[in-house]
């Protein structure tokens, strides 16, 4: 039997969100789980991005709005914002988008390096641009969103946290 698909390198599936009129990607794996916007308890001491915590099934899931992230302008929360929670390294956080689109199938060979872009776009939160259906797609590398400070001063909060709640 001859298989037509043997050595076919997989697609990588991305969820695609719009964020500040542009359209990125975030690998489906990393996905846990799409919510809409709902409030979250703030925390005192974090970086502005961290909006706060949420709650999620018992689990404090830190929540970040991916605008304040980039150094975009904020923009008011709505019934299209989202919450994507995205597991890394066995932790859970959410990043706020302006919205959801769908799933795309992304050929690994189309994926393009992303180019430097001088101070205007801090590209270290991107590992490549794919072009999808005649669009452009930023493929958002998670890994990078929370940087090691973050995770540490998140730790301290949400020790002290748990703390105050056991108590």
């Amino acid at each position: 039997m001859n298989d037509m698909n043997q050595g076919a390198v997989p697609h990588l599936q991305q969820l695609t969100f719009a964020l500040a009129e542009e359209e990125y990607g975030v690998d489906i794996l990393a996905v846990r789980e799409i919510r809409g916007w709902t409030r979250v308890t703030r925390i005192p001491q974090t970086p502005d991005h961290v909006l706060g915590v949420l709650n999620l099934r018992g689990a404090i899931v830190p929540i970040m709005d991916l605008r304040l992230r980039f150094g975009l302008e904020r923009e008011a929360y709505d019934d299209s914002t989202v919450t994507i929670i995205v597991a890394v390294a066995d932790r859970l956080f959410g990043i706020v988008v302006d919205a959801v689109s769908d799933v795309a199938d992304i050929d690994p060979a189309a994926i393009k390096p992303v180019p430097d872009m001088g101070a205007v776009v801090d590209t270290r939160y991107l590992k490549g641009i794919a072009t999808h259906l005649d669009r452009m797609l930023m493929l958002l590398d998670v890994e990078m969103l929370m940087r090691p400070e973050d995770v540490e001063t998140l730790d301290a909060v949400m020790s002290n946290l748990q703390q105050v709640e056991a108590a």
